[in-house]
């Protein structure tokens, strides 16, 4: 049994003093006692203690990228498809042994900020030609073996691409190292699912990778899968404008209609919805994975938060392309665009609750636990253990309490305020450094000199 005290705990009830939170030997939470002395031998706390959080959008490889890919085009005409041009020509020099390392670098970043569990929407899965390798599922695994190293939770999401736009379009030779066909996928997730159950922080879902890159028949073939189910959905204007031309509905009008869409479901992005559209994803149960630093970064669009979450709808946060690493950066990123998007101010406050850092919090803990698939997103019997310990000393945070505290974590400041993170009830950051930080960090470096020699 692992038994932490934390002088200050946010329970699903609010805020409590004088936590003892125990968890078993498996790192759930067995008890979470407000009021109480700390026991012997408790790991002491004395922060603001938070549920950590899921970051429900990854790709991992293109942490190796950020800040990479922002010079100007000769064309002059920069947008989300001359990046991704870029990223092609990228993806091309990465082996299994610099996508490890990478995998690895992201992951600590992600626990030093607070994220505790991290969902990896993967699709490179072949070698710059598209020639398999030995082991089809070999960069895939690459990522549990990251996971292991860091101790973080991974809901590791295979991604099935097949062509280059909506629907059966030929795939452009950039494209070589993502594409399967069904029985291609099928072997690759039948490795990742052996190795994820020798792994207790590990869960497998798929990620048919959107309605440009896969048919009708293939999202049907894979609609009864057990576990969560990611696509990009309207990402781009000109996604949506192709899914007109080609079927008479906008992509997640479409998938709305056409598949059983269901709380199993992550729409990510979802930043061109119509009034209808947000208030059918609501009622069907489905988050929307939100990654407000990287639609920012690739000119995506804003999404519509009021209108969704005034339809009930759930939310969660990724960091996608990783230009930013941290829950605080999501979270700012998304209230600031609805803030210039709507010309007033704490948009994600409500008269419940008018601190929109903690109003924010409670959502993506809330989606993300879904479309994560796993018992995440609070500090209560049944969950895993993972805590996130803010540091009320912290410049950022003086003299901030309780909800006003999150305000400031997400609000003010560059410098991070987390001073201990734990996962399963193993403590994996002390004093804002992940145990592995300088040897994975090595690595890391080693894998971008080569990357750009």
């Amino acid at each position: 049994m692992t038994v932490f005290h934390a002088a200050q705990a946010l329970l699903p009830g609010g805020w409590a003093r004088d936590v003892t939170i125990r968890a078993d030997a498996g790192g759930t939470v067995i008890a979470a006692l407000p009021d109480t002395a700390p026991p012997e031998g408790a790991e002491r706390l004395p922060g603001h203690v938070i549920p950590g959080v899921p970051n429900i959008h990854s790709h991992a490889f293109q942490r190796a990228m950020a800040g990479a890919a922002e010079r100007r085009s000769p064309a002059g005409r920069d947008s989300f498809w001359t990046w991704r041009e870029t990223m092609y020509r990228f993806v091309a020099r990465l082996t299994p042994d610099d996508a490890e390392a990478v995998a690895a670098q992201l992951q600590v970043e992600c626990l030093e900020h607070g994220f505790t569990h991290l969902a990896e929407f993967h699709y490179l899965h072949h070698q710059p030609d598209g020639t398999p390798y030995a082991d089809r599922a070999e960069m895939s695994l690459r990522h549990l073996a990251a996971a292991r190293a860091t101790g973080i939770g991974l809901t590791l999401l295979p991604s099935l691409y097949r062509h280059g736009g909506i629907f059966g379009a030929t795939p452009s030779p950039g494209q070589r190292p993502f594409l399967n066909d069904i029985d291609g996928f099928e072997a690759i997730l039948a490795r990742c699912a052996e190795a994820v159950r020798e792994m207790p922080r590990a869960r497998l879902g798929i990620a048919p990778h959107s309605l440009r890159a896969v048919t009708p028949a293939m999202l049907a073939h894979f609609a009864d899968h057990p576990g969560p189910i990611h696509i990009h959905a309207a990402e781009q204007l000109r996604e949506v404008e192709e899914c007109l031309a080609a079927t008479g509905a906008r992509p997640v009008e479409w998938l709305l209609a056409n598949m059983a869409v269901d709380a199993r479901w992550c729409l990510i992005h979802s930043t061109h919805l119509t009034g209808e559209e947000s208030r059918g994803l609501a009622r069907s149960g489905a988050v929307a994975g939100l990654c407000p630093t990287t639609e920012a970064s690739l000119g995506d669009g804003t999404f519509d938060l009021p209108a969704f979450a005034g339809a009930g709808g759930a939310v969660a946060i990724g960091t996608d392309s990783h230009v930013g690493t941290a829950p605080r950066e999501e979270l700012r990123q998304l209230e600031f665009s609805q803030r210039l998007r709507s010309l007033s101010r704490s948009i994600a406050a409500d008269g419940a609750s008018p601190h929109p850092g903690r109003a924010l919090l409670d959502a993506v803990l809330r989606g993300g636990a879904r479309a994560a698939g796993a018992p995440l997103g609070a500090i209560a019997p049944g969950t895993r253990c993972d805590l996130v310990e803010l540091d009320g000393a912290h410049p950022t945070l003086v003299p901030h309490q309780g909800d006003a505290l999150l305000d400031a974590w997400v609000f003010s400041g560059q410098s991070s305020p987390v001073r201990t993170v734990a996962v399963a009830g193993e403590v994996l950051v002390r004093d804002g450094r992940h145990h592995g930080h300088e040897a994975i960090a090595a690595r890391f470096r080693a894998a971008m000199r080569r990357l750009a020699a």
